[in-house]
């Protein structure tokens, strides 16, 4: 599902040794998007900023979470 939303966006990843679940949701918990993705800093990246300029992120400490926490700074996300 894929859905226009302007407002501050929360992304919750559930990160896994060689894929991950990403999920976009509103303030108010309404799902915008749910994705699956083979783990790769670029699609990871992409994915967190469908969000807009300043989401928050709530991910899952497992396996590699250290490079993904890099990920959620701003300079690094790339512009969708």
């Amino acid at each position: 599902m894929q859905a226009a939303f302007d407002g501050r966006q929360i992304v919750g990843i559930g990160l896994h040794r060689r894929r991950s679940l990403i999920v976009r949701m509103t303030e108010t918990g309404e799902k915008l998007d749910t994705v699956r993705i083979d783990n790769d800093p670029v699609a990871l990246g992409l994915e967190i900023a469908k969000a807009g300029s300043d989401p928050d992120v709530v991910l899952e400490a497992t396996y590699g979470w250290y490079g993904a926490v890099s990920l959620t700074e701003t300079s690094l996300l790339p512009t969708p």
